[in-house]
């Protein structure tokens, strides 16, 4: 069974009492606590061949970031990206390609003591927007988001978000909610639910 994502830390205690703006602690009404089920009418796009995501790309909240690989921690929970680099969201190499069938998960830090991440604002999306990864193949995996969901580190919603759903599906993480000044650290996550709906370049879906 995997675990929770580890190391998802902000360290916003080291530069003061004040901790992180309160705007970085509050969650929009739209992103409830349910995982969300596809938004319409489910259509079948053709998977896409492996090829390891390099970019990530959304429009909408001003996304454009390189995409590292991660692994798991010795204690079998998920790596995250390293907080040095605040435009960089890393790849589970556990999940399949984003474009394949199954569900492909990339992780991003939320801020840092320093300021906003590269998904600072995912929290901000809403079904219907848009998310493209750019892949090494040079093609480009369209995912079309469900829906949102923010969750407790404490029960993270682990089959959700790794289990195969059936068809090409894309899960992003960050931190959101409350923040814990004596750890550093926000208590919950912050999900975000996508399927593939089209492809460009490489090999095209279908």
């Amino acid at each position: 069974m995997l675990l929770a994502v580890g190391g998802f830390v902000a360290f916003w205690a080291i530069s003061g009492p004040s901790g992180p703006p309160a705007e970085a602690e509050q969650i929009p009404a739209t992103v409830g606590t349910a995982v969300p089920g596809v938004k319409g009418h489910l259509v079948h796009v053709g998977a896409m061949t492996a090829s390891v995501p390099v970019r990530i790309v959304i429009p909408v909240i001003h996304v454009d970031a390189p995409v590292t690989k991660l692994g798991r921690n010795a204690n079998g929970s998920v790596q995250v990206p390293p907080l040095d680099d605040h435009n960089l969201a890393g790849w589970y190499t556990g999940s399949v390609t984003p474009g394949q069938s199954g569900a492909s998960v990339i992780l991003g830090h939320v801020d840092s003591w320093s300021g906003g991440s590269v998904f600072y604002k995912i929290k901000e999306l809403h079904a219907g927007d848009v998310v493209d990864v750019v892949r090494a193949d040079g093609s480009t995996a369209v995912f079309t988001v469900d829906g949102l969901q923010k969750a407790p580190k404490v029960a993270f919603p682990s089959y959700s978000v790794y289990h195969d759903p059936g068809y090409p599906a894309l899960r992003l993480i960050t931190c959101g909610g409350p923040f814990n000044a004596s750890t550093g650290e926000y208590l919950d996550n912050i999900i975000v639910y996508a399927h593939l709906t089209g492809g460009t370049g490489g090999r095209p879906p279908g």
